[in-house]
């Protein structure tokens, strides 16, 4: 799965100017030792026939897993891609999955292109919708692979939800009503879509948000003012959070126009500003239509989290652990935020925003940095920790309220021969979406079930409970962690960190269901 053309971006937190520390929540995370966890049930997801599985991970986070268990990324199937183009960067033809009750589904891919589309799910929906892309040949505008919106039904129909007249689009979410977000090309020449990282997307020509129905079809919603926008999140009451230029002026500190994270609803686009520079992104919304991301400071050389609410209170800047760098990544209804930001030596810490004060959630032994993707309604929290130097993913972490962070290797049943290296996204029943790396390389998917009062009929689950302390003790690698493979770098890799796509498949505990497409 080709890094180039599909990949979610996560922030890096490199070496950064110090700011005055504010750091009035640090006793917040002390360790509590006492303190006990559930174990949790190891599902691995599965291929259908070839090596690797994955989820499309990273900032912003998809929701990946709906609150009934179902889980949504692709997996590989056993016809190699002699191109080994689009999103197939281990060269095996990849289609849509989607898991729930040990089967996995096979979402399937547009036809055509030598039957040889790659497709995958980056957003289900709690009755079973999942929004998702297909390649669908090639862009003859760029050369790349085009990829397309699709939207699968409850039993695995797809449908292709079009462009906006260009050659290209991706549906990124999508709700229990059947409305779809997302972003789409239209037929005008633009300079900015041809760099992947301003919007996620690649393309010769303006890319608009848009909002597609049943009954309506794709509707583009414009923009704040420039020529390009795109949408990434929804919620049920149909508000779209997603970010676009405000006007044409380049500026210098940034290569582009100025760019504002949005709230559409109602059938308008809202500004939400930025804390005083010219970039911000809008990378996860809650049902109340509060959105958080990550803004520039005046001047652009630092960027803080935020969050909105209304526009009366405006944007909140969330603080910082210290350092200069800090991005959002997910927020519940509570309000309560979690991300990334940089300490006083500028190493990347996972955060916990609640209340107004943000708090390091620390890391795993002496593992350097970590990075919070997702928060549940509990104030569940998983991520991962993870080596800058090496570029590596070391282990996927939770973390909830009482306890400290703990290594989600040594909540379930030992395998020597894996290493479970990032979390991505916790729902509300605790339940884990994961990506684990076995000793030979391969990257599989995983859901995670807890062992407690609300899965007590999970076969094989160990229901007593794991001491906090003894988890660290136990929580070391269980083979030498490697990098994976990246992108090129772009003018903005001082700003993020760009993970590939993590394969992450056999359909080891569940069993293969093939849809026809």
């Amino acid at each position: 799965m080709n890094s180039k053309t599909w990949t979610r971006i996560t922030l890096v937190l490199f070496a950064a100017l110090a700011l005055p520390l504010q750091l009035a929540a640090q006793d917040n995370a002390k360790p509590h030792h006492h303190h006990k966890y559930h174990h949790y049930q190891l599902i691995d997801v599965g291929t259908f026939g070839g090596p690797n599985s994955t989820y499309l991970q990273g900032i912003p986070v998809g929701r990946l897993l709906n609150k009934s268990g179902a889980a949504v990324g692709a997996a590989d199937t056993p016809t190699p891609d002699p191109s080994c183009i689009g999103f197939d960067f281990d060269c095996y033809l990849a289609h849509g999955f989607k898991w729930q009750d040990g089967v996995a589904s096979e979402l399937g891919a547009l036809p055509g292109f030598g039957s040889l589309n790659s497709s995958t799910g980056l957003w289900v929906s709690d009755n079973g919708l999942t929004a998702g892309i297909s390649e669908n040949g090639i862009d003859p505008l760029t050369g790349n692979p085009a990829v397309e919106a699709i939207l699968w039904g409850k039993d695995g129909s797809l449908t292709d939800l079009g462009t906006l007249g260009g050659n290209a689009s991706s549906a990124n979410a999508v709700n229990n009503r059947g409305q779809v977000a997302g972003e789409a090309l239209n037929p005008i020449p633009d300079p900015y879509t041809s760099n992947f990282y301003n919007f996620l997307f690649t393309g010769a020509t303006q890319v608009h948000a848009f909002r597609w129905t049943k009954s309506r079809g794709m509707q583009d919603l414009g923009t704040l003012g420039g020529t390009d926008s795109a949408a990434f999140s929804m919620n049920q009451r149909g508000q779209i959070a997603g970010w676009s230029f405000t006007n044409t002026t380049v500026n210098p500190s940034t290569g582009v126009p100025t760019l504002d994270p949005f709230l559409w609803e109602n059938g308008k686009l809202l500004d939400l500003g930025t804390l005083g520079g010219t970039y911000g992104n809008a990378n996860a919304l809650n049902s109340q239509g509060h959105v958080t991301g990550t803004s520039n400071l005046a001047g652009d050389a630092n960027w803080d989290a935020f969050l909105w609410r209304n526009q009366s209170e405006g944007m909140i800047d969330l603080g910082t652990l210290g350092g200069s760098f800090g991005n959002a990544a997910s927020i519940n209804d509570s309000d309560e935020v979690v991300g990334a930001d940089a300490t006083a030596d500028g190493l990347g810490r996972a955060f916990l925003w609640r209340h107004g004060v943000m708090t390091d959630l620390g890391t795993i032994g002496t593992d350097p940095a970590s990075q919070a993707f997702s928060i549940n309604s509990q104030g569940q929290v998983v991520g991962n920790t993870w080596d800058p130097n090496a570029d590596a993913d070391l282990r996927g972490f939770l973390w909830e309220h009482g306890g400290p962070m703990v290594d989600l290797n040594t909540l379930v049943a030992p395998n020597p021969d894996l290493q479970l290296t990032l979390a991505i996204y916790v729902n509300d029943r605790g339940e884990i979406a994961a990506s684990g790396k076995f000793s030979n390389g391969d990257i599989h998917s995983f859901i995670l079930i807890p062992c407690d009062e609300n899965h007590s009929g999970v076969e094989g689950c160990d229901y007593s409970m794991v001491e906090a302390a003894s988890a660290q003790q136990n929580s070391t690698p269980r083979f030498a962690p490697s990098g994976t493979l990246r992108p090129p770098q772009s003018r903005w890799s001082n700003r993020y960190r760009i993970p590939a796509l993590r394969i992450v498949g056999q359909i080891g505990s569940g069993t293969v269901k093939r849809n026809k497409d």
